[in-house]
């Protein structure tokens, strides 16, 4: 149970960025946010570029901001220093965590912080949905496989994401933990920092109406790409459950995920009539094939940083 004071709460919003002229945007969708009662707000910009490029757009929109912003330069290219600056800089009671391409809702925060109120969690998690462009294939827009939602096991969620969510700072599995920069270029971050959370006996809630949007790049809004983030998820998976049955022992899981990838390879040809079905069968079993890849221990693969800039 969250020991965090409730009222007059201080929040932080830490914002991780790369070379994102979306940054605009996604700062002055903070600047009207709803306040929770009380709450004091202040805004993290991490700027992971190795020049200060942020630095000008976040001078530049201090005069328009309610809320104290701090810039803070971490230039190595690695979204886990990033978060992991945001953590050190945060004095909050709470944390929250926006992409830089994604805008807020109003209601955002104020959903948020009234789920940690309400629950007690040491972190909340929020949906993002998926603004798709007319130019995006159709299969993709009526599937829509870019939004984000928590996945529920047995009824409790169990690992998250940083692209939307609070977390606790007084919460003895927040206080002191943090991401783990060698997975900072491939991504898969945030899976393991959360899911080691839950292990840890930590708990993460949902708030439904805590919406944040975010469009679809031309350069992500295709299969190859989709494949891509399914297999590098798949391999942060493997390479949790590989930590958890050493040795032989991930010989049985190894082999449950093979099964799975020919499962759904099969669904996948079997449905090759629908793309929607089609697709989503393909890619859950590019999201087994990663997992095998993890579970044997392939390094993952880089999504992040130069390669996504590129």
């Amino acid at each position: 149970m969250s020991s965090s004071p409730l009222l007059n709460a201080s929040i932080d919003i830490g914002i991780c960025t790369f070379r994102r002229p979306e940054l605009r945007e996604t700062l002055m969708s903070l600047f009207a946010l709803v306040i929770p009662a009380g709450a004091g707000i202040r805004l993290i910009v991490a700027d992971n570029d190795a020049q200060p490029s942020a630095k000008l757009l976040v001078d530049e929109l201090r005069g328009l901001s309610p809320h104290e912003i701090t810039y803070v330069h971490c230039p190595k290219g690695n979204i886990s220093i990033a978060r992991n600056a945001c953590l050190a800089e945060s004095t909050g009671d709470f944390l929250a965590f926006i992409d830089d391409d994604e805008a807020a809702s109003p209601g955002w925060l104020f959903e948020l912080y009234t789920a940690a109120r309400d629950t007690g969690a040491d972190a909340v998690l929020g949906p993002v949905r998926a603004i798709y462009d007319s130019k995006s294939p159709e299969w993709m827009r009526a599937g829509d496989f870019h939004s984000t939602m928590p996945v529920w096991v047995r009824g409790e969620i169990i690992t998250g994401y940083t692209c939307n969510v609070l977390l606790d700072m007084h919460s003895p599995h927040i206080a002191s933990r943090r991401f783990d920069l060698a997975l900072g270029q491939s991504g898969g971050e945030d899976t393991q920092f959360f899911t080691a959370m839950t292990e840890a006996g930590g708990r993460i809630a949902f708030a439904s109406g805590a919406l944040l949007e975010e469009p679809v790049p031309a350069k992500r809004a295709s299969l190859e790409w989709l494949a891509k983030r399914r297999f590098r998820s798949g391999q942060t998976h493997g390479r949790l459950v590989a930590e958890k049955h050493p040795g032989a022992g991930r010989l049985p899981q190894a082999g449950l995920a093979v099964s799975k990838f020919a499962f759904c390879s099969l669904c996948s040809l079997a449905t090759a009539f629908s793309a929607v079905r089609r697709n989503r069968y393909a890619l859950r079993a590019a999201l087994h094939a990663g997992a095998v890849s993890g579970i044997f221990g392939v390094r993952e693969i880089r999504q992040y940083g130069m390669v996504e800039a590129s």
